[in-house]
């Protein structure tokens, strides 16, 4: 009796954010991705049944932690008060830098996901639930600001522009991996110029960000 207690005890603390922690732990410890969930649920002492109940298969789960990094990002910077009172721009930096905050701390797992097999943007299939999840954040942002802006964000330009932040962080997240700059330093850079941007892509004056960005690129471009 006490056996099987304490089996619907272990049960009972199985959740998502368990799995996530495991895989994790198992993609950094072995350096490779468990072959199947046969395999990652007898390594972790799970039920395959306990785990079907939560994921459908091992990439669900690697999109899940994608959300999960948002999700946190998305947790920390609500819980300020002031944040809903931000302007847009204001908003998209504390996301962003929010986000790669979160990012850093599991910087180790976010390359290997990514880099995985050197299959390049094959491996960004992972971020699809992400993506969806960015995007309408982004739209609840416009929706909801009370910025200068309002009248030349339409309802035809709004998922324009969710795309177009979208792409950002793609760019954005291309730019981190490769940086090797004392605490990411430049990264902080490129997100403050880029979001300039993407904002004044709303506004009259686009060509001097663009240009502004432009020559920052360059600069680290001919660096590397």
């Amino acid at each position: 009796m006490a056996t099987t207690k304490k089996v619907k005890e272990e049960k009972t603390l199985l959740d998502e954010d368990k799995i996530i922690g495991f895989y994790m732990n198992d993609v950094l410890e072995n350096n490779h991705n468990t072959k199947n969930v046969y395999v990652f649920c007898k390594n972790n002492h799970i039920e395959e049944a306990d785990f079907y109940s939560f994921y459908g298969s091992l990439d669900a789960v690697k999109e899940s932690i994608w959300v999960k990094f948002f999700e946190n990002a998305v947790t920390t910077i609500e819980k300020d008060e002031n944040y809903f009172s931000y302007t847009d721009k204001n908003k998209l930096l504390t996301l962003y830098f929010t986000m790669f905050e979160i990012l850093t701390l599991n910087r180790s797992y976010v390359v290997f996901s990514l880099e995985e097999n050197k299959e390049g943007m094959k491996n960004l299939k992972q971020l699809k639930q992400l993506r969806n999840r960015f995007k309408d954040f982004v739209l609840d942002i416009m929706q909801t600001s009370t910025s200068e802006n309002d009248n030349k964000v339409s309802k035809i330009t709004q998922p324009i522009f969710s795309e177009g932040a979208w792409i950002q962080f793609l760019f954005i997240l291309k730019f981190w991996l490769d940086d090797r700059s004392k605490g990411f330093e430049k990264t902080d850079i490129i997100i403050e110029k880029s979001v300039n941007t993407v904002v004044d892509l709303l506004d009259t004056k686009p060509l001097e960000s663009l240009f502004d960005l432009g020559k920052f690129l360059w600069k680290e471009s001919k660096m590397r």
